[in-house]
Parts: structure tokens; sequence; C-alpha cells
């Protein structure tokens, strides 16, 4: 037990260094390069660097768990506290628990904060540089929605509002009705209509049959479900979901004729490619020698750190050609880190054998 915790200091204090050092560097570098396009009000600016900071983390935490094994490691050959583990009886596997546990702790967190604005941070801080707003407006909104072209002329996400709406109904690809709003709202799973100009064609068989029908309809309820930042997100092509609002938008596409690949892909990147730094960490630590009279320890550092970085690359890049639908997301998200997940099995097993 005082060993687990005596790892398990060592790797969490080297882990915030790092995420710590290269989140500055990020945040850091990136206010440099626009720093002189933001806006002059200082809280806006405060909101920017925090929201670059969130985005930093989230991109750049999982590397940082496994650089803090390496580095852990390296510290505990070079004070001799690996080899004086190994002879007061404790095996490698011993050894491993607290970088593979305390990871997996830590990734629980990273995946829970999913659930929060933490997941947008990128798209906020986007939108602060270029407008001074959390969220714009998006404008000129069009959709298909339980047999239903809609059209929303500018939709505010945040205020759950939209102006200039457009609803037309169709009949065997015939025009049947229209509804015309100049503003509608969301509330309580359904979008609001106050007031609406409601246009019927009828059925016209002939020249004396009735023309079309105008008449006035209020408080009306439509859309059931469609939530404001649903809307936004999927028709903007957007991948940074939470994850209430991913799961929400799947089961409500289930039945409709949408594509849900980002939404899956944002789901995959969520839960599954943090599964690649504890598959990792078990994988680098069995080539790790126990002492540096067996190895050249600072060449052997640069290599796990380059390979280390050249898989997080690798993983980034299909990720990002999923969240295009260049490549289906299981191939580019599920199945690198299940290949990881079992070479590091592999590993771990092997290790037992022998010890």
């Amino acid at each position: 037990m005082q060993a687990f915790r005596y790892i398990a200091y060592h790797y969490v204090k080297y882990f915030f260094v790092i995420l710590f050092a290269l989140t500055l560097f990020t945040v850091g570098f990136d206010y440099m390069e626009v720093g002189d396009t933001l806006t002059h009000s200082a809280n806006l600016v405060l909101i920017y660097l925090m929201y670059r900071a969130f985005f930093a983390i989230a991109m750049l935490l999982p590397l940082s768990l496994v650089f803090a094994m390496i580095a852990t490691k390296i510290f505990l050959i070079r004070s001799n506290s690996l080899v004086a583990l190994y002879s007061l009886g404790y095996s490698k596997t011993d050894v491993l628990k607290p970088f593979v546990l305390v990871s997996s702790v830590i990734i629980t967190i990273y995946v829970a904060l999913h659930t929060t604005s933490f997941a947008r941070a990128d798209e906020y801080s986007d939108n602060i540089r270029a407008s001074s707003q959390f969220l714009t407006p998006t404008e000129n909104l069009f959709f298909t929605f339980e047999n239903k072209y809609i059209y929303f002329g500018k939709l505010y996400p945040l205020q759950e509002r939209a102006d200039d709406i457009r609803i037309f109904r169709l009949n065997k690809n015939t025009l049947q009705e229209v509804l015309v709003a100049e503003s509608a709202y969301y509330d309580n799973g359904y979008w609001h209509i106050t007031n609406a100009h409601h246009i019927a064609k009828p059925e016209a068989g002939s020249l004396y049959d009735q023309g079309i029908a105008v008449d006035e309809q209020i408080d009306l309820k439509l859309l059931k479900g469609f939530r404001p930042k649903i809307l936004d997100q999927i028709y903007e092509g957007k991948v940074n979901f939470t994850i209430v609002d991913a799961i929400d938008a799947l089961i409500l596409f289930t039945d409709e004729d949408i594509s849900t690949d980002k939404i899956k892909s944002a789901l995959y990147r969520i839960f599954v490619y943090p599964l690649f730094v504890p598959s990792l960490i078990v994988i680098i630590f069995f080539f790790v020698p126990i002492s540096s009279r067996f190895l050249n320890v600072t060449l052997f550092s640069f290599g796990a750190i380059l390979a280390t970085l050249m898989i997080w690359a690798m993983l980034f890049i299909l990720i990002e050609l999923s969240n295009t639908k260049t490549i289906p997301s299981e191939v580019g998200i599920v199945l690198p880190t299940l290949l990881l997940f079992f070479t590091a099995i592999i590993q771990w097993y092997r290790n037992r054998i022998k010890t």
C-alpha cells in the first residue's frame, strides 16, 4: 500500500506539472497569435482564455497522462527506487497498478466533464473571437423533421428561440399547407408559436372547387424534443456535443431519415478514444528498463515520448477523418483503440506468465 501511494503521488504530481505546462504553452501561443483581434473587453478576454484552456485540457489531458507515466518511471529508475521496490518483492504488475488505476480515475473524470459546456469550449472561444458572443445566431436553417420541411431565418440557441419561421407540409410530393410565423420559442419539450398564418391548399378537382384557405392559428406546439442546441449543432455540422445532447440527438433521429454518423463519432470520441491512455501506459511500461545500467534512459525516454506523440497524432487524424465522415467512426476510433487495448492485455498476460 505504501508503494502504491508513493508511485501514485509522483505520478499525479508529474501529471499536473506536464498538463499545466502544455496548457499554458498552448493558450499562450494562441493568445500571441490572435490577441490583437480580440475584443477590448477584459472580461471577454479572460473568458476566451478560460475556454481556450478548457479546449487545450480536452486535447492534451490524455497525452499528459502517458507523459507523466514516462516521467515517473524515469524518476524511479534514476533514484534507484524501482530497483528497491523489486528487491522488496514487488512485481512489475504491482508497480504498474498505480499508473493504470490513477489514469483510469482521471479518464473517468475527463469523460464526465463532457456533460458540461467543457465539451464545447473550442466552439465558445471561436465565437468570442469572431463576434464577442458565446453562441452566434444560426441563420437560414432549413431541415426536415416529422415529414415537414422547416425553415428558421435565425436561431438563437442560448435564448432558445427563433425568428422568421416557415413550416411546409407535403403529401405525395405536393405542397398541402404552410405555416408562417414571426417567432417561436422552445419550452417544455416543444417549439411554441403564439401566432401564425396558416395557408392550406385544398384538393382541387376543378375550377369551381374551393381555393386556397388562409386563417390565423394561435398557441401551436410543434417539433417535440427538437432542442435548439441539437438544431444548431446537427445542421451546422458541429461535432462538439455534450454527452446529453449527443444521446438526445441520437434517440431523436433514430426514426428520422437523418444521418447520425457525426453523433456516433462524437460519442465514440468521448467514451472510447480516452481508453487508449491506460492501454498505451501498459505497453510502454513493460519496455522500460529497471535500471540505467541496462539501457540509456535518456535515449529511451526520447523514443517513448516520440512513439506516444506519433500514436496520439495518428488517433487524432483518424478522429478528424471520422468527424468529416471520410471513414466510418468504428474504423477511425473504435478499431485503433481496441487494437491498443488487446495489445496491452497481451503484454500484461505475458509478463504475468514470466513472473
